[in-house]
Parts: structure tokens; sequence; C-alpha cells
């Protein structure tokens, strides 16, 4: 997957995320995790285009750390959202719960490729 590949499959999943955010109840929980979710997916996106422009491999590696724990914020975020069920599109839900956990397994070989690069 190039570069530009990965960023539009963030963009996509916070785009993905807001559409799930809009399902959710309109209580006060709905509210909190709405909030939640849009702004941990969306950070996602936003800090690998500063990945991109990291000024050293040390510089790229915290960056993408950062895009790491926003994911892994995201993931138990919507895993509570299914939890106390309060999105009406499960299927939706259930489809961007994997999207993250796929999101995760490649940012955390991110982070080993570019350690190991950088002992070389």
């Amino acid at each position: 997957m190039t570069r530009q590949e990965l960023e539009e499959r963030l963009i996509d999943f916070a785009a993905t995320v807001y559409q799930v955010a809009r399902l959710l109840s309109r209580e006060n929980e709905g509210y909190y995790y709405k909030d939640q979710i849009i702004r941990s997916s969306a950070s996602g996106a936003l800090n690998y285009g500063e990945a991109l422009s990291a000024e050293s491999s040390r510089d790229f590696i915290h960056k993408i750390k950062i895009i790491l724990k926003e994911l892994r914020e995201t993931h138990v975020a919507l895993r509570i959202i299914k939890r106390i069920r309060i999105c009406s599109n499960e299927d939706l839900l259930i489809k961007t719960i994997r999207e993250t956990n796929e999101l995760i397994s490649i940012f955390v070989r991110t982070i080993q490729t570019a350690h190991k690069n950088q002992q070389k």
C-alpha cells in the first residue's frame, strides 16, 4: 500500500466513523461517544499527514505512535458503543470495528519496520 493509499484509507475511516457517530442515540452517552470517536478517528488521519513530513526517523516513529494511540482509543470507544447498544446500525458498527483492527495492525507493523530501519 502506498502512502497516498494509506492516507485515503485513514480519511475514509474517519468519514465512516462520522457516519457511525450520526447513528448514535441522542441520549447523553450517545453525545459523549459521538464527540469522542469523531475526534480520535480524525486525529489519526490528520496526524498521518504530519508523519509524512517528519523531520527525522525518530520524529516519524513518534507521530506514528500517536496515530496508533488514537486508533486504539477509537477501537475501544466503538466496542463500548457496541456493548451498550446505542448505534442504530450494528452492521456498519461491526464493519468499522474491523477496519479499526486492520489499521491498528498496519501501524504496529509500520512502527516495527521503522525501528528496524532506524537500527541499520
